[in-house]
């Protein structure tokens, strides 16, 4: 693994846009997997405003969802599926024949997850896999467990999940998440991972002992042979001055 430390957010946030830019000219057909939420946003503001610049390079990429929350209706604004579509889809005029994402409240979430996952079969594997670390180390909606799920499937959302601020927005709270898997994520070709803020001084210090753990689903990025982890500054624990 490969692990940057950024001076800021914003110095974070570039040094994703010109890895994902450089990925996409090096392959114009690229299908990137995108996770929602505060560590990519930036990302992906600047990734909009290169589409102004060059909006030909955009043309033929593909872009899945990684995960959404379940039993809420499409058009809420706190669904990945509305944070996607104003931060990225929209942006960078992806066509819905680019585009698969879960609905976020289907009629038969089974068979949404089987749906997906035969997309992913059609299209896959992923290129590039954009992830955030979950305040409890989990990987999308993979959350620590006894065991982890390999593809797309229904979680049962852990108690820090529902503190996240997406759904800390909602009235009505979702009743599961719907997620690719552990296996469809370490199948990408290439993963980057953006961690930021100094509330995840703990986590990303267990993240970053390498130790692989089901408890810690982020953990098994270790076994990949190539990811990129960008790191906040602030995300990390203060050292002590050396002697």
């Amino acid at each position: 693994m490969r692990i940057d430390i950024l001076n800021s957010y914003g110095e974070l946030s570039r040094k994703a846009k010109d890895i994902i830019i450089q990925e996409i000219k090096k392959n114009h057909n690229l299908l990137l997997c995108t996770a929602t939420g505060g560590s990519p946003t930036e990302t992906y503001e600047l990734l909009g405003k290169e589409y102004q610049e060059q909006p030909k390079l955009f043309a033929r990429l593909r872009i899945i969802k990684l995960d959404e929350w379940g039993g809420i209706p499409m058009d809420h604004p706190a669904t990945c599926e509305s944070y996607l579509q104003t931060h990225l889809i929209q942006p960078l005029q992806v066509s819905g024949s680019h585009y698969t994402g879960f609905n976020s409240n289907p009629e038969d979430p089974i068979q949404e997850c089987l749906n997906i996952q035969d997309k992913l079969n059609m299209e896959g594997p992923i290129d590039l896999c954009i992830l955030g670390l979950g305040m409890n180390g989990h990987l999308a909606f993979n959350e620590p467990a006894d065991f982890l799920q390999s593809h797309c499937h229904i979680a049962e959302l852990s108690a820090m999940s529902l503190k996240h601020p997406m759904a800390s927005e909602m009235q009505i709270k979702p009743a599961y998440g719907l997620t690719l898997g552990m296996a469809d994520i370490l199948h990408s070709k290439m993963i980057l991972i953006l961690i930021n803020g100094s509330q995840k001084r703990t986590i990303v210090k267990q993240f970053l002992s390498g130790k692989i753990s089901n408890l810690i689903p982020a953990s098994f990025l270790w076994l990949h042979q190539n990811v990129i982890c960008l790191i906040e500054k602030d995300a990390m624990e203060k050292m002590n001055n050396p002697i």
